[in-house]
């Protein structure tokens, strides 16, 4: 029986990737579980292999509150994925895919140390690294906008999700300008 849904609901058939650059390290495969048990971390380029489902729920539990909760941060990840489809009614892996392509940089700056001054050098980002700091911005915005607020993670991930694939003003896309301006004014 192949494993063709996430969730039982939404088809990964569908989804398509337009960014050539991160093509690779976004991962679609058929799972039956989003748990793979950190068999990825054996080698160092394995977690491209792990679903991008799985990888977004892993970032969800960085936080203090989730840290080791792998069914909380699942049970938030599908209800957000709920609402993305109430709001846009678009398969929510397909958004998903799209906000990662959005909310990636594309550059980023180094430090480097010439005798006692550390000189700014602006460098592109892999698209491995890409992918990582999208899912990570979009994890951090959906907890900033949750935290201390009446709103629930749900809906704030949901959003957070939206509008990064609409390239709107959120959380996400606001840390790729500011790390692609930092790179700009370092050249």
């Amino acid at each position: 029986m192949p494993f063709d849904k996430i969730f039982d609901k939404w088809d990964i058939k569908e989804v398509e990737i337009t960014d050539i650059g991160v093509r690779r390290h976004i991962s679609l495969k058929p799972v039956s579980v989003l748990h793979s048990g950190g068999r990825h971390a054996k080698q160092q380029f394995e977690q491209s292999k792990v679903c991008i489902v799985e990888r977004l729920i892993n970032k969800m539990m960085r936080t203090e509150k989730n840290t080791g909760k792998k069914l909380k941060a699942y049970k938030i990840v599908k209800n957000a994925f709920e609402l993305i489809y109430q709001d846009t009614g678009q398969n929510p892996v397909q958004v998903l895919v799209d906000a990662i392509q959005n909310a990636g940089p594309r550059e980023d700056t180094i430090r480097l140390r010439f005798g006692g001054i550390l000189v700014p050098k602006p460098v592109d980002v892999t698209s491995q690294r890409k992918v990582d700091q999208a899912l990570l911005f979009i994890a951090q915005g959906a907890q900033r906008c949750a935290f201390r607020s009446k709103r629930s993670i749900e809906r704030c991930l949901a959003d957070e999700i939206i509008n990064a694939a609409r390239n709107a003003k959120c959380y996400s896309i606001s840390k790729k300008e500011e790390k692609e301006r930092i790179a700009k004014a370092a050249r």
